[in-house]
């Protein structure tokens, strides 16, 4: 018998998917932890939904496996959906019914295993009306629909695609909160975005999908730590063109008139040392950004791309969302 609580959230092992020539996904390796709050990265056509519907058994794929708290997501179908709650990007309701009589719905389908006292709190928390017809209801407010119905059970996984679409900033503020809550609760929450400001906040890893292929995954705390730190200054009377050079651990990007830019691995004790020396008008210090690193990989050319296994990204599209 399967253990759920020894088993990772999801395992995918050389995931697959090709539809004829085309390669949406092109063995995907990935291992998701319970209690982790977890990004999947990647623009449009980057294989993110073609993926989560392989673990949802909604497409089979073409070679590899995908297992949902130990269950194998093909054999044991029925067993691994009892654990997951999923909001889908382009969530369909029926529009004659109300939001209350959809979540009753749904409670069915869970053979009444829904909390209602915390299904009446999500509802709360969205300022959602309930009792509406979901056919009246702003593309804002059906998307809360989706939420709810995704969480209301307090499944073992949430698995989301694109959450806070069309949600306000105050909305997406309390739906990041609530996924928090799913964490601290020990469960999982595995989530596709194209907001790196969202998986900034609320994510613990996350996994970069580049045309098919998992090019990083990283842990977000780790990557602040050791991510480079830019340092521009502006100083009173400008500088010799080579007065930082000799400075240790900094390395010089520019230094134009009064004002020179750096950048560091660590600490900026020795460059602080060093401008001691002069007057200084202004002194500014920023960490890369997720967006930067994503940049990063989108913007490097196909043969620049280093997977996790060392092996380079080949040039043969991909195309699949």
């Amino acid at each position: 018998m399967t253990s759920i609580d020894a088993a990772p959230a999801i395992e995918l092992d050389a995931l697959e998917k090709h539809y004829g020539a085309a390669h949406a996904l092109r063995g995907i390796d990935l291992s998701v932890e319970q209690g982790e709050v977890f990004g999947f990265l990647g623009p449009n056509g980057a294989g993110k939904t073609t993926a989560i519907r392989i673990i949802l058994d909604l497409i089979r794929p073409s070679g590899g496996r995908a297992r949902v708290l130990g269950f194998d997501t093909q054999a044991e179908t029925v067993e691994a959906r009892r654990h997951i709650g999923y909001l889908p990007g382009d969530a369909i309701f029926y529009r004659d019914v109300t939001a209350d009589e959809l979540f009753a719905y749904v409670e069915r389908l869970r053979d009444g295993a829904v909390d209602r006292v915390y299904l009446r709190r999500l509802i709360d928390d969205l300022q959602l009306d309930a009792g509406r017809p979901i056919r009246t209801l702003s593309r804002g407010n059906r998307q809360k629909v989706a939420v709810i119905q995704a969480l209301m059970a307090r499944p073992a996984l949430v698995i989301l695609d694109e959450p806070t679409t069309g949600l306000d900033p105050l909305m997406q503020d309390v739906v990041e909160d609530l996924l928090r809550e799913v964490a601290a609760d020990g469960r999982t929450v595995f989530f596709s975005s194209h907001l790196l400001a969202e998986v900034e906040q609320v994510c613990s890893r996350a996994a970069i999908l580049r045309e098919g292929r998992i090019v990083n995954v990283f842990d977000l705390a780790e990557q602040r730590r050791i991510a480079p730190r830019e340092v521009r200054v502006v100083l009173e009377v400008a500088p010799a063109a080579d007065a930082f050079d000799a400075v240790p651990g900094i390395r010089v990007l520019s230094v134009v008139g009064t004002e020179a830019r750096f950048e560091t691995d660590g600490s900026i004790d020795a460059l602080i040392k060093a401008l001691a020396r002069h007057t200084v008008l202004e002194l500014e210090s920023s960490e890369p950004t997720l967006e930067d690193l994503f940049r990063k990989y989108y913007e490097a050319p196909d043969d620049q791309v280093t997977h996790e296994d060392g092996s380079h990204e080949d040039t043969e599209a991909g195309g699949a969302s």
